[in-house]
């Protein structure tokens, strides 16, 4: 009887299979089932900050508290990505008021550091790293903007598991430890970067307890004495003592005067979705560039991951990131002080008219070798999460230091990095983006939402530097065109296009057309074609970006979560 009983597990194991098969990959692309749960939801680039996220919302939290006490652990859990440091922005759909509200956590450059003295010392671009690159850290300030329109429970409460994280330790995992160990010896010149980011001068590895006792100190402070204690207290002063030391420029006065905003969302319609985006300094809005210009060709007859689909894609990007490198930037200072003349360039940036003339520049059979931006006037790394709660409330939030763990300066004590984003100004007089004193930098990360018929429907985002609109584009695209689901979106094989107007905010003419890069999964008879029509192809590993996604089902009356496959995350809900 034996072999009949192995015969029959082993049909019952193959039939088990295919109908696993069959549910998971119903395009072949996803890594695991999507995530549903009735009451809340949480995504997050390391699965303790999902936990964190959920008990939050299970003691009656909202999804912007739950938001909030990620963020706070992924800083010290993922420092690679993000931090206290850096800046913040976010999109909140409010069940309540049935709207979605925008939230720009950007911070400024110092007012005691102006273009004229680049100049004067030679400088041609802004460092990566180091004191000049830095910028007013808006995080810290941007939780407490959100908090007090929509948080429910004490900050010090929301603080609470990452202070004790951070005393007692928590494994590192392996995403996570690859980056960390990348960023030590570029970091490590920089004064207290070792002393607080290593173990010995070496970067923690998987596995290993990783402590930060004076972030818990910080983060101390900022629970018992709000904001203020970050921008006005003790904490500014040692900021200000540390970068008079070390020949920066970020002024204590810098840190009081900031303040993030609330703006309105901008959005374009794809097919009868709503994409939303934040408005510039971001870089948002190309992501809807590119949908407005592929919106013109009839994806009901193009194959995903065909030489016609990555093509298009790819012109679509090139024509889109042309007008970012030269019209995006801080519209408090472009075009002029006239902030409506700057929502009117972003309403023509925007509009179908201007999409259709894009799109008439693209050769659908042959890669463009450059393009230039158009004339819509007259004249590393990142951590991404997203929430949701039993009320309805969803929110899409990013937060990062940029190149990963910042510029390295690490002010002693206080167990964080400050961001380099000042690196994305330009040193050339009269383009929007160039360096002036308290001015916020062109910014890549962004959040996204989709909502249909007025209703939300999904929170996401695709971290990683100029990637992300391009990850943006493509989601929307799985989604909406290929009808994937909400993990099979994220875990398709991604397309990045480096070049032709790069590096962002800098108008770089690239004459061979770029580098496309193909994540594993396009067929080599596709690279062909590819190559065949002008591209430039390199295979790589990445940078392919990180997701995270919450859907509402509205029928069901469920959330539906999503974690991206090529990091340490998870989805998970209650």
């Amino acid at each position: 009887m034996r072999p009949i009983h192995a015969v029959l597990a082993a049909l019952i194991l193959a039939t088990t299979q295919a109908a696993a098969a069959d549910r998971i990959l119903g395009h072949g692309f996803a890594t695991r089932s999507e995530v549903i749960a009735p009451h809340a939801m949480a995504a997050t680039s390391h699965p303790l900050a999902t936990q964190i996220a959920l008990d939050v919302m299970k003691a009656g939290g909202s999804a912007v508290d739950a938001a909030i006490a990620a963020n706070a652990a992924l800083g010290l859990m993922e420092p690679t990505g993000c931090g206290i440091g850096g800046d913040l922005f976010a999109l909140v759909w409010d069940p309540r008021s049935g709207r979605l509200h925008g939230y720009n956590g950007s911070g400024r450059s110092p007012a005691g550091l102006s273009l004229a003295w680049f100049q004067e010392h030679g400088y041609e671009s802004i460092p990566a790293h180091g004191p000049l690159p830095v910028t007013v850290p808006g995080t810290v300030d941007g939780w407490f903007a959100l908090h007090a329109r929509f948080g429910r429970l004490p900050m010090a409460r929301l603080l609470a598991p990452t202070i004790r994280y951070a005393r007692e330790g928590h494994p590192v995992p392996e995403v996570i430890a690859h980056y960390w160990a990348r960023s030590v010896p570029v970091l490590a010149r920089w004064p207290g970067f070792l002393e607080q980011f290593t173990v010995g001068g070496r970067a923690p590895r998987k596995g290993e307890l990783w402590r930060n006792p004076n972030l818990a100190d910080t983060l101390e402070q900022i629970a018992r004495g709000g904001r203020d204690a970050f921008y006005r207290g003790e904490i500014a002063d040692r900021i200000d003592a540390y970068f008079r030391q070390h020949g920066g420029f970020l002024r204590r006065e810098d840190l009081a005067a900031h303040r993030g905003e609330w703006v309105e969302p901008v959005s374009t319609r794809y097919r009868g979705v709503d994409v939303w985006e934040l408005p510039p300094n971001g870089q948002g809005i190309a992501a809807l560039q590119i949908l407005n210009i592929l919106e013109g060709f009839d994806f009901s007859k193009i194959r995903f991951g065909s030489a016609e689909h990555v093509h298009l894609f790819v012109e679509a990007k090139k024509l889109a990131f042309a007008d970012r490198a030269r019209w995006y930037a801080d519209p408090a200072f472009f075009p002029g002080p006239d902030r409506e003349a700057a929502a009117a360039l972003v309403r023509r940036l925007l509009s179908k008219d201007y999409a259709a003339s894009r799109r008439a520049q693209i050769d659908p059979e042959r890669a463009a070798p450059a393009v230039d931006a158009g004339e819509p006037l007259a004249q590393g790394d990142t951590i991404y999460l997203t929430t949701a709660d039993a009320d309805g409330m969803m929110v899409s939030l990013i937060q990062s230091n940029y190149r990963g763990m910042g510029s390295g300066m690490a002010p002693p004590g206080l167990g964080f990095i400050l961001q380099d984003r000042g690196e994305q100004f330009v040193l050339k007089p009269g383009h929007p983006n160039t360096y002036a004193p308290r001015k916020r930098p062109f910014h890549t990360i962004i959040p996204a939402f989709l909502s249909r018929d007025g209703k939300p429907w999904v929170s996401f985002g695709v971290m990683g530097g100029a990637m992300q609109p391009q990850g943006h584009a493509q989601i929307v695209m799985n989604l909406v065109d290929f009808g994937m689901n909400l993990q099979e979106a994220g875990d398709a094989p991604r397309i990045h296009h480096d070049g032709s107007t790069e590096p962002a905010g800098q108008v770089t003419r690239m004459e061979d057309g770029g580098v496309l890069n193909l994540e594993s999964g396009f067929d080599p008879e596709v690279q062909r074609e590819l190559a065949r029509r002008g591209h430039r192809i390199q295979l790589a590993v990445g940078p392919f970006g990180g997701y995270q996604a919450i859907a509402r089902d509205a029928e069901n009356g469920v959330w539906i979560g999503a974690s991206e496959s090529r990091k340490d995350g998870q989805a998970a809900g209650y």
